[in-house]
Parts: structure tokens; sequence; C-alpha cells
């Protein structure tokens, strides 16, 4: 049987050798704990060998789905992750939020058919509740959008 040299190339590093980029959204409302998660993204598409085109901070979760629906649009750009955190407020505002975020999140993934992983924590978080989540929600939003974009190269 006759391989070519990049059909060789491809499948010997398949997984290994991404190609892919991908955008990052992150809120500023909580700066420090932000920017450990964009630390964590940063890291983790390093060793999977994935570009990120751009890093975008916004005010809070609600400016998300317009940078993201802009981010999207631009044909470098094979998927996203948006980082954030929804806190426990003396109202259910903060509920009402991640729902039209995540509503919104889930539209823009079907309309430009790429990945968007949400490392958004809460809603209805306590202080005290976020910082052993901030690790863990970026790392697992960037391999859910990395898990996508495998498959889709494969």
């Amino acid at each position: 049987m006759f391989v070519c040299r990049e059909t060789l190339s491809a499948l010997t590093h398949k997984g290994h050798d991404m190609k892919a980029n991908i955008a990052v959204v992150i809120g500023s409302y909580h700066k420090e704990e932000g920017q450990q998660m964009l630390d964590e993204v940063r890291d983790f598409a390093r060793q999977k060998r994935i570009g990120i085109t751009e890093e975008r901070w916004v005010h809070g979760s609600l400016e998300q789905p317009l940078v993201l629906k802009q981010l999207l649009s631009d044909s470098r750009v094979d998927g996203a992750v948006a980082l954030g955190i929804i806190e426990r407020g003396e109202t259910k505002h903060g509920l009402v939020m991640a729902h039209a975020v995540m509503d919104a999140i889930i539209r823009l993934q079907l309309e430009y058919m790429k990945p968007i992983g949400v490392g958004i924590i809460g809603p209805e978080i306590f202080p005290s509740q976020i910082s052993s989540r901030v690790k863990p929600h970026a790392l697992s939003a960037i391999e859910a959008v990395v898990e996508i974009l495998e498959h889709e190269k494969a």
C-alpha cells in the first residue's frame, strides 16, 4: 500500500500536532482568578500545540457572547474558551445571567459550528468555593474544545 508523505505525517502525529487555533475570552471582574484560569488554558494549549489567536478580557460574563461571536467569525479561529466567575449575590441576578450566557454560548456553537469550552464558575458560588475550582474549570473548558477539535481533525 502506498501512503504519501503528508498522510503518513498526519497519521504519525495524530492528536499531537493539532495545528488548530482558539480564542480565549476572560471576565475581568475577578481579575486574579481570571489570570490563573488563563494561565491554565495557555499551559494546556502549549502541551497540545494549540495556537491562541487572541485573548480578550471583558468586564463580566454578560459581555462574553458578543466578543465570542466576533472572534468565532474569524476563519482562523477553530474554537474558543470562555472563562469567568458568576458568584452568588443577594438576588437571583447571577442565576438569570448564567442562563442567558449559557444559552447564547450554545447558540453560537451551533451557528458557527465551532466548539466553545465553558470555564465560567457558578452561578450561585460562594467566594469561599472559588479558589479550589479555578484551575479545574479552566482545564475542563479547554479539554472539551480540544477533544472536539481532535475528532474533527482525525
